[in-house]
């Protein structure tokens, strides 16, 4: 999920402030405009910087690309870890669905900030893409030590069935009826979690 608030840094030194400055910016830009329609003249415009102090903390906008994906993915993985009831993987389940649906009801959401940038970075190799699919590792490991709580048969895909929710959830919370990403969001977690033999269970 899009993470639009950054959490104060104590005692940050000035390089420090400004890098997350430009990131900040970068935040704002690159999700509510797009990142190949967001110029780096742009953010440099934005935050009141000069080309020199813009390029010392960025070489490319690649690499500030890359660094706004990193930020958004540790964002997003705390926010996963805080979802964790141990040891009842369909509370977890729930509790993230609660999460994207009050997400997608939220001002200004414009679905996954990962999967918004993989449709303009298609190149595998980019480092733009490369970030976004370690990203994407990281939640479809995490969907499989749930299915693996859960006891699924198939664990690898179970995680890739709840992948597709997410997936799903996010778009549908973007172009349509956001207030019911939450409670369809769940039904489907819980139908593949849950007590039966179909889903790879």
């Amino acid at each position: 999920m899009h993470d639009e608030k950054t959490a104060p840094v104590a005692k940050a030194s000035g390089g420090s402030q400004t890098r997350q400055r430009i990131l900040d910016a970068a935040n704002e830009l690159f999700y509510n405009h797009g990142i190949r329609a967001t110029s780096a003249d742009r953010i440099i415009e934005q935050v009141g910087l000069t080309k020199v102090t813009f390029y010392r903390h960025f070489r490319t906008k690649s690499d500030l690309v890359v660094a706004y994906l990193q930020q958004q993915s540790a964002a997003e993985q705390g926010w996963i870890r805080s979802t964790v009831h141990d040891g009842d993987p369909l509370e977890t389940a729930r509790a993230i669905a609660a999460g994207i649906g009050a997400a997608s009801c939220s001002p200004g959401f414009r679905g996954c900030a990962f999967i918004n940038a993989a449709a303009e970075y298609p190149d595998t190799q980019d480092p733009v893409r490369v970030a976004v699919d370690v990203h994407r590792a990281w939640i479809l490991e995490f969907f499989a030590e749930i299915a693996a709580q859960a006891g699924a048969s198939d664990v690898e895909s179970v995680a890739q069935q709840l992948m597709i929710l997410r997936d799903g959830a996010m778009v549908n919370g973007y172009l349509g009826d956001s207030a019911a990403v939450a409670d369809s969001l769940e039904a489907g977690f819980l139908s593949i979690l849950g007590p039966g033999d179909d889903g790879g269970r």
